[in-house]
């Protein structure tokens, strides 16, 4: 079957843009210039924009988290603390973010075709990020403050808790992947969902960084 390129009328060509780009970002973009048969690459593309659609969900929420504490000059009723950087929400922040890294080199171990050492990353960062989320979950039990405790309640469980979506959807993606790491020859003709879900996991840990600098490291 002969491959079909469809022309580029866009103002700015892709493949021009890509030169000039590191190699980590190059992954964001359509490759194969446009080739009907390149799935990977429309794929990797379409899941992009749909990272940017869910940065500006959050990215809503954190200017609205912003602009509620500079206009209210009692953010936190008489008697609460509100969310405290403790030790416990330091190493679960570590925990998450270190996970990156981790489910960095699982990628690569499966682009090397060693699957043991997939499996066994992958795994780990599963680990990770289900001790992150067993971790915010005690946290919020040891809060003395709820969801209905003022702004300061309400906009920090819609920030953690919408995250925390994200967190357990991430895990949800890697275990439906490391399922079918076990079924043979699944990965032969390309991986795009282990690269579209640790594209998925970097953008949790990098919403984590921003929110974790809005809420602990952010003091009244």
């Amino acid at each position: 079957m002969q491959n079909t390129t469809h022309p580029d009328e866009s103002p700015l060509s892709i493949q021009q843009l890509q030169r000039y780009l590191p190699n980590w970002l190059k992954r964001f973009l359509p490759t194969g210039g446009g080739r009907a048969d390149d799935d990977h690459g429309k794929s990797m593309f379409g899941f992009t924009v749909f990272l940017l659609s869910e940065s500006i969900i959050f990215l809503s929420f954190f200017v609205t988290y912003i602009t509620l504490r500079l206009t209210n000059p009692h953010w936190l009723p008489p008697g609460v603390k509100g969310p405290e950087l403790s030790t416990a929400v330091i190493i679960n922040s570590v925990i998450l973010v270190s996970s990156s890294f981790v489910i960095q080199a699982a990628e690569g171990a499966l682009k090397r075709r060693q699957l043991k050492r997939f499996r066994l990353l992958w795994l780990t960062t599963s680990a990770m990020g289900a001790y992150f989320l067993v971790g915010e979950v005690k946290e919020w039990l040891g809060l003395d403050f709820g969801p209905s405790t003022g702004v300061v309640g309400g906009t920090f469980y819609t920030l953690t808790g919408f995250h925390g979506l994200h967190v357990l959807t991430g895990i949800i993606l890697q275990i439906i992947m490391l399922i079918r790491s076990f079924i043979p020859g699944n990965y032969n003709k390309g991986n795009f969902g282990v690269s579209a879900s640790t594209l998925f996991w970097h953008f949790v840990d990098v919403i984590w960084v921003v929110l974790f600098s809005l809420v602990y490291l952010w003091r009244t």
